[in-house]
C-alpha cells in the first residue's frame, strides 16, 4: 500500500462518517414528529434492504447462516442496546453533543481491553482515556442535580459500542461484515419496532417522513461500507484517526441544519475528546514501531 492507497482510505472514512451523521440528521428530524422506537423501526426496514442488497451484490448469500453465530448475535445484541439508548439521547440532546459523548467509547474499549483482556496499556493510556472521559463531561456538563438522563443514555451507548467491539474480536473472520451487519441491522429493526408497539402509541409517517428515514437507512449502510472500504484501502495506523471526524461532522450538521453550535464549553470538550482519541492512536503508532522486529523494517 502507498501514499494514494492511503490518501483513498481517508477519502473513505471521511466519506463514511459524514454518512452517518446524515443519516442521523435525518432522524432526528423526523423525530420531532414521530416517537423515537417507531422512526428506529423504520429506519431499520429500510437498513435491512439496503443491507440484504449489498449482501447479494457482494455475491454473499451462501454465508448468511454465519448471522446466527453466538459472538455475531451477541454483537448484534450490544449495537441494538447502545441504538435503542442513542435514539432516545438524540431526540434531548443536540446532535453534535451526543456524538461527542459517543467518541468516548474507543477511550472506553482500551480500558475494557487492558481489565478484561490483560492487555498492557501503560499509564500514558489511561491519562490519555480519562482525558477523553472529562472531555465528554465538559460536553454534557452536569449541573448541581447530575448527569440529565439524555446525557446518562449517550454514556451508555458508548459503554455499548465498547463492548460491542470487544465481542467482535471473537466473531469468525470466515463471516462476511456485511453478514454480520445484517444480523444487526435486522436486530435493532425487530427491537425497535417490539418496543414501540408496546409503549409508543403509532403515529402514521407522512411521506416526507419516510423519505427521511429511507434516506437514513441508506445512510447506515453506506457508512458502514465507508469503513469497510478505508481499512482495505489504507493502513490502519493512518486512517483510523479520521474516525474522531464523526464530531466535527457533527458540529457541522448541527449548524447547517439547526444553525445552532454547542456552547464554547462543549466545543472545547469535543476538542479534547478529538486531541485524545488521535493522541491514543499515535502512540500505539509508535509502539508498533518500535515492535518491528528489525529484518522487517529493513
Amino acid at each position: 500500500m502507498g501514499p494514494n492507497s492511503d490518501l483513498r482510505g481517508v477519502a473513505a472514512m471521511l466519506a463514511g462518517t459524514a454518512t452517518f451523521v446524515v443519516g442521523d440528521s435525518f432522524m432526528k428530524l423526523v423525530t420531532q414528529d414521530l416517537p423515537p422506537f417507531e422512526v428506529l423501526f423504520l429506519r431499520g426496514v429500510a437498513a435491512s434492504l439496503a443491507c440484504a442488497a449489498l449482501v447479494v451484490w457482494r455475491g454473499e448469500q451462501r454465508a448468511m447462516a454465519g448471522a446466527l453465530d453466538p459472538r455475531a448475535l451477541m454483537r448484534a445484541a450490544c449495537e441494538t442496546l447502545s441504538v435503542l439508548c442513542y435514539i432516545v439521547a438524540l431526540v434531548r440532546m443536540p446532535l453534535a453533543d451526543v456524538i461527542a459523548i459517543l467518541q468516548t467509547a474507543p477511550l472506553i474499549l482500551i480500558l475494557g481491553a487492558a481489565f478484561l483482556l490483560r492487555e498492557k496499556i501503560g499509564p500514558a493510556r489511561v491519562c490519555l482515556a480519562g482525558l477523553g472521559f472529562v472531555g465528554a463531561l465538559m460536553v454534557s456538563q452536569p449541573g448541581g442535580a447530575g448527569f440529565t438522563s439524555a446525557a446518562l443514555l449517550a454514556f451508555a451507548s458508548a459503554l455499548l459500542i465498547a463492548t460491542r467491539d470487544l465481542v467482535a474480536r471473537g466473531v469468525k473472520a470466515s463471516i462476511p461484515v456485511t453478514v454480520v451487519a445484517f444480523a444487526t441491522t435486522v436486530m435493532v429493526m425487530s427491537t425497535a419496532g417490539a418496543l414501540s408497539f408496546a409503549v409508543e402509541t403509532w403515529t402514521p409517517p407522512t411521506a416526507r417522513h419516510l423519505s427521511f428515514l429511507c434516506a437514513a437507512g441508506i445512510c447506515v449502510t453506506l457508512g458502514h461500507a465507508g469503513l469497510l472500504l478505508a481499512y482495505r484501502l489504507g493502513r490502519t495506523a493512518t486512517i483510523a484517526p479520521f474516525f474522531y471526524s464523526f464530531a466535527l461532522w457533527g458540529v457541522l450538521a448541527g449548524w447547517v441544519v439547526w444553525r445552532a453550535l454547542p456552547n464554547p464549553v462543549a466545543l472545547v470538550g469535543i476538542a479534547v475528546i478529538v486531541a485524545s482519541g488521535v493522541a491514543l492512536v499515535v502512540l500505539d503508532q509508535r509502539g508498533s514501531r518500535r515492535a518491528v522486529p528489525l529484518t522487517e523494517a529493513l
